[in-house]
């Protein structure tokens, strides 16, 4: 079953565009015409992901968004020609998963929405993931054996799942990282290698030892025979 991806744009060629691209990338797209009842209407039509301007006549993007997230747990990308960093940073605050700017790639557009609808699905399908030797509880970031609870910084918890996902299998610091941030800008090598870390030694916590192992000039791997 397709996606349902909603896109609120005023731009009537651009969201056009979309509209169509991502009708022949699979996905089931509607848009949003009228915006007098745009928080309404968004909650009404519950689509899998919003694609939502700032510049929305007669209401503010921004307040959609923070509104929506009052209500919903939907992936929110912001797509806008206000390329600042104020702005950026109180969309994310306000419950955005990406901030993208325009003009934009639509491949990259394309990759966003794919990674985040994948990790909706992962975390509604499984609450808990049991891994043999841990549990990962997902919406409270907790990594579980027998009574004891470690809980997970967000970019922890991210390169923890990222793993689990591709278990048994060597996973590249540029996947992690491009998992982690979605975007080459903010990718920083030297925090990986921080939060590798601090994961590694939460987890020893744990009595979870040799688990997380470094493949050194290729990634790392979450040894399946140790799970």
């Amino acid at each position: 079953m397709s996606k349902k991806i909603l896109v609120v744009e005023d731009d009537e060629k651009l969201r056009s565009e979309l509209k169509i691209f991502l009708n022949n990338n699979g996905y089931d797209v509607e848009i949003l015409e009228n915006f007098d009842n745009a928080i309404k209407e968004i909650i009404r039509i519950n689509p899998d992901l919003l694609l939502l301007d700032i510049n929305l006549p007669k209401i503010n993007g921004q307040y959609v968004c923070k509104e929506v997230r009052k209500n919903s747990s939907l992936p929110i990308i912001i797509i806008t020609s206000r390329d600042n960093e104020i702005d950026e940073l109180l969309s994310i605050n306000y419950g955005a998963d990406h901030y993208i700017t325009k003009p934009f790639n639509v491949q990259i557009l394309l990759a966003k929405i794919a990674s985040l609808l994948k990790r909706a699905d992962y975390s509604i399908n499984q609450e808990v993931v049991d891994c043999g030797q841990f549990k990962l509880n997902i919406s409270k970031s907790l990594v579980i054996k027998g009574d004891k609870k470690i809980e997970l910084t967000k970019n922890e918890f991210k390169i923890l799942r990222c793993l689990i996902s591709s278990r048994d299998k060597i996973v590249s610091r540029e996947d992690i990282m491009k998992d982690l941030w979605d975007s080459e800008s903010f990718i920083d090598d030297n925090t990986l290698t921080v939060n590798i870390t601090r994961l590694r030694n939460k987890l020893e916590e744990l009595g979870i030892k040799e688990l997380l192992e470094t493949k050194r000039g290729q990634g790392y791997i979450l040894r399946r025979e140790m799970l």
